[in-house]
């Protein structure tokens, strides 16, 4: 069963309520429907989060993100009383929890939602849920699967087809991906994100309503999550302090630095480790490149040079990315003027002689970083980071969803607020 007109529900996933209430007054203008006190919002504020929004948005409807496990009773009555009209319970609770928290919503006027996430058959937990009194069910794609390129359509779809009441759906979803939501069953949009991370929290939720209404995508460059095809522009995008962020301050390849300013670099790894001033197997190592390679040569961090500007001549007729190099290299005005993006510990302008020691795609260890052949090599003026070949889709997305998140803090800086408000750092400082 469908609403009468799709519903487009706002997470607030902030760890503080000016925030949340901030984006909550944009969004309600452009649209917005209903606000969510997010799960990490009500871990940060309790349920004084769902008494602050119940406050400043009398007639708004306001989702508790509880997640219930457990204690359905208990948790429902105190978050409806708080404010909430409708509560979140996992479907993964057992179905005594999901009957609790049914009876107790209906002692109270509220609604139960319940929450698909991770649950192995979703159609299954759905009718079971359905049959236990739920108002609603939620098709949700959890954001740690999002960020190794996880959605929630397939499911939706079986889901939305195979139950009466309403089916909400959750999962990185954008201007471009709504009215796919709507058109796959969903009566619920919720959309954490694309709204909550935008500097125009109320242009973004008009876009994503006149997506959900119209069943025309409306095309942005921002809050998407990509596969393996796509990750090379993303990488692209962000900054590798971005990446670093992302993979919790790790990955910095130390003391390598760019020798084309303002160049960027983004390619899977060709390892090489050789000898200082041993130039033979870098060179060697060109001819085995694919256009977008990056070779990452260990080289102990050593003068004198094994890279030049002929080097430099042969890695761009083979489409090559670039080149790092722990150690040194030479001929830096030429190569500045190919724009070639190399990165290096050393520059001297004396070259070593090729002797055709090392190896070519073994692991090595290169500025105090453990490389491996097919790992990802990113660099800016910052350096150079590294990239597990596994984890680079899940690493991409993570830095993308750090740029967004800085792009709006940013934007409330400017309008006046400062860093240390706009994160509350007094308020987040380590209890003693």
């Amino acid at each position: 069963m469908k609403t009468d007109e799709p519903i487009l529900q706002v997470a607030l996933d902030f760890v503080d309520i000016e925030r949340a209430i901030q984006v909550a007054e944009e969004a309600l203008a452009g649209g917005a429907d209903w606000l969510e006190a997010g799960t990490p919002l009500i871990k940060s504020e309790g349920l004084n989060a769902v008494r602050a929004l119940r406050q400043r948005f009398p007639q708004t409807t306001i989702v508790a993100d509880m997640k219930t496990m457990d204690a359905g009773r208990a948790e429902v009555e105190v978050a409806a009383k708080a404010g909430a009209n409708i509560i979140d319970v996992l479907g993964a609770a057992s179905d005594a929890t999901i009957r609790e928290c049914v009876e107790a919503a209906n002692n109270y006027g509220a609604r139960i939602v319940v929450d698909m996430i991770e649950v192995r058959d979703p159609v299954e937990r759905a009718r079971a849920a359905e049959q236990a009194g739920a108002h609603y069910v939620s098709i949700h794609t959890a954001i740690d699967v999002q960020m190794r390129g996880g959605d929630p359509f397939e499911r939706l779809k079986v889901v939305a087809n195979s139950v009466d009441i309403p089916v909400a759906v959750a999962g990185g979803i954008n201007s471009e991906t709504a009215a796919k939501a709507i058109e796959n069953g969903a009566s619920i949009v919720i959309v954490g994100g694309a709204i909550t991370k935008s500097t125009d929290a109320r242009r973004a939720a008009e876009e994503i309503k006149q997506a959900m209404l119209t069943g025309k995508a409306v095309a942005t460059n921002l809050f998407k999550r990509v596969d393996i095809d796509d990750v090379r522009d993303i990488l692209k995008r962000v900054s590798t302090a971005n990446i670093s962020d992302a993979m919790h301050r790790t990955g910095e390849m130390e003391g390598i630095r760019p020798i084309v300013p303002g160049i960027k670099l983004a390619g899977p790894v060709i390892t090489v480790r050789t000898f200082p001033g041993d130039w033979s197997k870098p060179i060697q190592a060109i001819d085995l490149a694919q256009p977008g390679d990056v070779l990452v040569i260990d080289v102990g961090g050593s003068y004198p040079a094994i890279w030049g500007e002929l080097a430099t001549h042969s890695a761009i007729q083979k489409g090559m990315e670039g080149v790092v190099i722990d150690g040194a290299i030479r001929d830096t005005p030429e190569i500045r003027a190919l724009g070639f993006a190399a990165f290096s510990r050393l520059i001297s302008p004396t070259a070593g002689e090729p002797k055709g020691f090392g190896e070519i795609n073994v692991p090595i260890t290169a500025g105090g970083r453990r490389v491996f052949p097919g790992d990802w090599a990113v660099g800016d003026d910052d350096g150079i980071v590294i990239i597990p070949k596994a984890k680079v889709v899940e690493v991409a997305n993570r830095a993308m969803d750090v740029l967004e998140k800085e792009n709006r803090m940013r934007e409330e800086i400017e309008r006046g607020s400062t860093l240390s408000k706009v994160g509350y750092l007094e308020k987040w400082d380590k209890k003693r």
